[in-house]
C-alpha cells in the first residue's frame, strides 16, 4: 500500500501562482506514472498533468504553458507549479500514482485550489 499526502492548496487571485506538492509514503522501484487530476462543482475529475517514472510528461490542452509537473524521485514527491491561474481552475486537486507492474492505483485526499478575487 501507498499513501499520497497532498498540500499547497488555498485561495489565490486570478493572474497568481500556487505549488502543490504529493509525497509518496515509500519509494516506488517499479516503472509508474504519477499525476494531478482535478474535480469542480457539477463536472466530472479531469487530468491535469502526468509524469512518468522516465520524466516524460503531459498536459491537459487547458493548462498547457501555465503548469509544470516535476517530480523528485529522493522524496517520492511530485509537484504541481501553477502560474497565470484563473478561476476556471479552481477545483479539488488530487494526486493520483499509478504503478504498472501491479496496475494498481493509488489517490490522495484531494486539495482544494480556489481562483477568486
Amino acid at each position: 500500500q501507498v499513501q499520497l499526502v497532498e498540500s499547497g492548496g488555498g485561495l489565490v487571485q486570478p493572474g497568481g501562482s500556487l505549488r502543490l506538492s504529493c509525497a509518496a509514503s515509500r519509494s516506488i522501484f517499479s516503472r509508474n506514472t504519477m499525476g494531478w487530476y482535478r474535480q469542480a462543482p457539477g463536472k466530472e475529475r479531469e487530468l491535469v498533468a502526468t509524469i512518468t517514472s522516465g520524466s516524460v510528461t503531459n498536459y491537459a490542452d487547458s493548462v498547457k504553458g501555465r503548469f509544470t509537473i516535476s517530480r523528485d524521485g529522493t522524496k517520492n514527491t511530485v509537484y504541481l507549479r501553477m502560474n497565470s491561474l484563473k478561476p476556471e481552475d479552481t477545483a479539488v486537486y488530487s494526486c493520483n500514482l499509478h504503478t504498472w507492474v501491479e496496475d494498481a492505483d493509488y489517490w490522495g485526499q484531494g486539495t482544494q485550489v480556489t481562483v477568486s478575487s
